[in-house]
């Protein structure tokens, strides 16, 4: 027998046919756990890593959230992301501003995605755990910070040719820049005028230095590949680095964009130094010494104390920056030692950034670290800062084939660094090796 239905026995729904209220309670829980998928992206974006690295992070963690499916879409300074979870999809949109380097950071967002990934995780267990990470501060303060990048310009200052006077010169130099910068950026001025100012500070600290102790100890007309190297502090080497890695997974678009930061920024710092030095008359580089075996010992250390002033300046912690410096050192005197022997300068870069990237390969995991927080800081200092100060020169006077034959070399140079990263890449990760 049949009979009327009964409006009781019907779902509850609320008002204008809104949905039960389990339903909405599925959908706020999506709301937040995409949420806090979207911000460990955030967090890992502005420390500095790759895009390739903020996906697979971002991935592991929405899987651990038992989110079912995350896409997401990265460049410089933006991430898209799309959640599934049932019939329920959650598409978020953040901007990141405060494009920078926490190496620190990122091993502790390494750590907690590696912990994570084995199994499931609370979003309260999550946001916990996030929240101490970002409440972390700098592990260096500004004036230690300057100190780390004036050890590792004075360092580049010798690897150069120069002598005590100009490393001296380098040291005060990247020191007072970094200084600076550090100071400008907690600001949050706009980074190209950071950039300018920065060198501009430690062009004329360095000039200031040289031409002091010149009264004293005459240190020769020789001086602009330490006057190069106190503004080596601002080359971007976590952008371009990881630019490279990024379009040789075919991410076009996030490579596209770091590519063009770092050579916005490369290009800011040059003008400011070709201005001071074609102003005030700097003389252009000369050729370094003769090689020898003395030479080669001194610059095993220049190279070490390099990247490790590099590695400190991007916020590692101590035992993670002497890993990176040891890891650099060798393979860059190697590299310098092929170079004076005539080798190509971007085959030899191509060389030693190989090296770098295997043997970090090996000893990154077992540090739970990212890679490129101890490979990055290692190959920086392979960047050919005299070549491109070179090409800016020609440039700027309007020697067109000057600056057309540094600017190739330069930029062989480095892309020399970037193919050494990317095949050790390809050559210890499966996953960079096939398209999955």
């Amino acid at each position: 027998m049949s009979h009327a239905e009964d409006p009781r026995d019907r779902p509850r729904e609320g008002a204008l046919g809104a949905p039960p209220d389990s339903d909405l309670a599925d959908e706020l829980d999506l709301v937040r756990r995409s949420g806090l998928v979207l911000r460990v992206g955030r967090m890992s974006l502005a420390s500095g890593t790759g895009s390739y690295r903020v996906k697979h992070s971002m991935a592991r963690i929405a899987h651990a959230l038992g989110i079912e499916r995350h896409q997401a879409l990265v460049t410089l300074t933006e991430i898209t992301t799309t959640s599934h979870r049932g019939r329920s999809f959650r598409t978020e949109v953040a901007e990141i501003r405060d494009v920078g380097v926490n190496a620190e950071r990122l091993s502790l967002l390494q750590r907690l995605v590696d912990d994570v990934g084995a199994g499931p995780i609370g979003p309260d267990d999550l946001e916990r755990r996030l929240d101490e990470i970002e409440r972390r501060h700098h592990r260096y303060p500004p004036v230690l910070s300057g100190l780390w990048a004036g050890l590792a310009c004075a360092a580049f200052a010798y690897l150069l040719g120069e002598g005590w006077v100009e490393m001296l010169g380098a040291l005060v130099g990247a020191f007072g820049g970094q200084l600076l910068r550090r100071i400008m950026m907690a600001r949050r001025y706009n980074q190209i005028g950071v950039t300018m100012s920065a060198a501009t500070l430690a062009c004329m600290l360095y000039l200031g230095v040289v031409s002091l102790v010149g009264l004293v100890a005459p240190a020769g007309p020789a001086v602009a590949a330490g006057f190069i190297a106190a503004v080596l502090f601002l080359v971007p080497g976590f952008p371009l680095v990881t630019a490279s890695l990024d379009l040789a997974r075919l991410d076009i678009s996030a490579g596209l964009s770091r590519l063009t930061y770092g050579m916005v920024i490369v290009s800011s710092a040059a003008l400011v130094v070709w201005v001071i030095a074609h102003t005030l008359a700097v003389p252009a580089p000369v050729a370094a010494p003769d090689p020898s075996l003395s030479r080669a010992a001194w610059q095993l250390v220049a190279s070490f104390c390099g990247v490790l002033g590099f590695a400190l300046m991007f916020n590692s912690p101590p035992a993670m920056a002497v890993v990176a410096a040891a890891i650099g050192c060798v393979p860059n005197t190697a590299r310098l030692l092929a170079v004076e022997n005539g080798v190509a300068p971007a085959l030899a870069a191509a060389g030693g950034a190989l090296v770098v990237g295997l043997v970090a390969a090996v000893i990154a995991p077992r540090m739970r670290v990212p890679r490129v927080t101890v490979s990055v800081p290692a190959v920086v200092i392979m960047v050919p800062g005299s070549t491109a100060y070179l090409a800016m020169v020609g440039l700027g006077d309007g020697d067109t084939l000057t600056a057309l034959a540094f600017g190739v070399q330069a930029c062989l140079s480095v892309l020399g660094i970037a193919v050494g990263l990317a095949l050790a890449r390809m050559l210890s990760d499966a996953e960079w090796a096939f398209e999955r």
